[in-house]
């Protein structure tokens, strides 16, 4: 048999997936056997579904059974699929799926194994790429499934079902069968019992083509990937990319770029629809599963907390202000004569106290915002301000504006009120800022 020993590297600790079907019986038992060998370290791990009454407690048996009979450790969990189906909004053989290998990633981490082995054959790789064909997918579907994924491993994944029953029964080695894979209830099963074998006398050599197919779209799946993640690092900036370089690049990878920075799973429809929402050119947003994409300047924006605008908060004089929206932290404290000039980049504040009424708030701006900026002798709306320095919709909500009960006292990083200039020698608030850190929770 081709067994894809380079997935387990000598020394491994494996954690073997054992239903007590002939696959998985097969995979044990050469884990066990020839593995030994490789310096393999074994165990095994059986997931009761509750889902077949008797037949389920029946192959937990089995295993038990095996497992003695082969001295390799067992770990057992029951599950209620069912339950877990109805509290997710699931089908059964995707709660069942859910829950088996999360028992299996918690098992393996509790063993210390480095790897994890599931028996999937070279028919259920030619299933699972008609399937995915039949669906309408493309290269990342018609793949099949992965030899590897992160360390769940298939190294049985070129081996077809005749090779595994001719090696149980070489071996003397009983298997239980699920009743449940003869229902044409469930649509692999159809596949597997009506369709294939039709295909199979027309092409008796389909599993090693469908296996040659997948492999040949791996590849190109992983170059195309690749071309994606390097547009994504030379183009993506500030939760955003230029529309005319995404627009530039051929769909095949432009579809990608848009697959890896979406939280949510994009069909062809919402790619085509993100791809035309980037030929436009004034403000607007579409949704798309898991986010709201803005289109803003020339750029796209994928931010997850579009929209998002700093409440209204006291600024604390002697202390420090929290703005955790915009990931910056205002300490304020006031000074008895001012002597210093305006920082030019006015990331340090200094207010005359003179004509403050009331507290000083600190919030986003709010339509209608005005003010005189100082030198500068003429009113503006903030609105205006903005558009003057090319601000995006998220950095005006994003950019703390300073105002008491008369009106704006300041935009952080802008400009200063005329009213609120301080004179030499008067008594004034001065307000720094700084960044939040990332890795202390309150970063953006």
């Amino acid at each position: 048999m081709n067994i894809d020993w380079s997935l387990l590297p000598p020394g491994s600790r494996v954690l073997c997936a054992v239903s007590g079907g002939a696959d998985s019986v097969c995979l044990l038992h050469l884990l066990k056997t020839a593995g030994h060998e490789r310096g393999l370290t074994v165990y095994a791990a059986h997931c009761e579904h509750g889902l077949r009454g008797g037949e389920s407690l029946r192959d937990m048996d089995f295993v038990r059974a095996l497992c003695e009979r082969l001295a390799v450790p067992l770990t057992v969990r029951h599950v209620d699929v069912p339950a877990y189906a109805r509290a997710h909004s699931l089908g059964v053989e995707e709660a069942a799926r859910k829950l088996r290998y999360a028992f299996l990633e918690e098992t393996a981490d509790a063993l210390g194994c480095d790897r994890i082995a599931t028996a999937h054959n070279a028919g259920d790789r030619s299933e699972t790429v008609l399937m995915n064909l039949c669906r309408g997918s493309g290269a990342a579907g018609l793949r099949g499934i992965p030899r590897q994924r992160g360390r769940i491993v298939r190294p049985l994944l070129d081996v077809n079902r005749a090779e595994i029953l001719a090696y149980l029964s070489a071996n003397r080695l009983d298997h239980v069968e699920d009743s449940s894979n003869t229902s044409r209830a469930y649509t692999r099963n159809r596949l597997r019992l009506e369709v294939m074998p039709l295909l199979r006398q027309s092409y008796p050599r389909l599993d090693e083509s469908l296996g040659r197919t997948a492999a040949l779209l791996s590849d190109d799946e992983e170059c195309l990937a690749s071309l994606a993640e390097d547009f994504i690092s030379r183009e993506y900036d500030d939760g955003s990319l230029p529309t005319a370089a995404l627009l530039g690049e051929h769909r095949a990878v432009a579809s990608r770029v848009l697959r890896r920075l979406c939280p949510g799973a994009l069909s062809c429809e919402h790619v085509s629809l993100a791809l035309d929402f980037c030929t436009g050119s004034e403000l607007g947003w579409l949704d798309l599963p898991g986010i709201r994409l803005r289109r803003e300047g020339g750029r796209l924006y994928f931010t997850a907390d579009a929209g998002r605008s700093i409440e209204e908060r006291v600024l604390q004089i002697g202390g420090r202000t929290e703005l955790s929206e915009c990931g910056l932290v205002l300490t304020a404290m006031f000074l008895q004569k001012y002597d210093a000039e305006i920082h030019s980049e006015f990331k340090t504040l200094t207010l005359s106290c003179d004509n403050i009424e009331g507290d000083i708030l600190v919030s986003s701006w709010r339509a209608g915002d005005t003010m005189r900026p100082a030198r500068r002798h003429v009113t503006k709306s903030l609105r205006r301000l903005f558009a003057e320095q090319g601000y995006t919709q998220q950095q005006r909500a994003l950019t703390p504006v300073l105002r008491d009960g008369a009106g704006v006292l300041a935009v952080w990083g802008l400009a200063v009120d005329e009213r609120a200039v301080p004179k030499s020698g008067g008594r004034c608030i001065c307000i720094e800022s700084q960044k939040i850190e990332k890795d202390k929770g309150g970063g953006v």
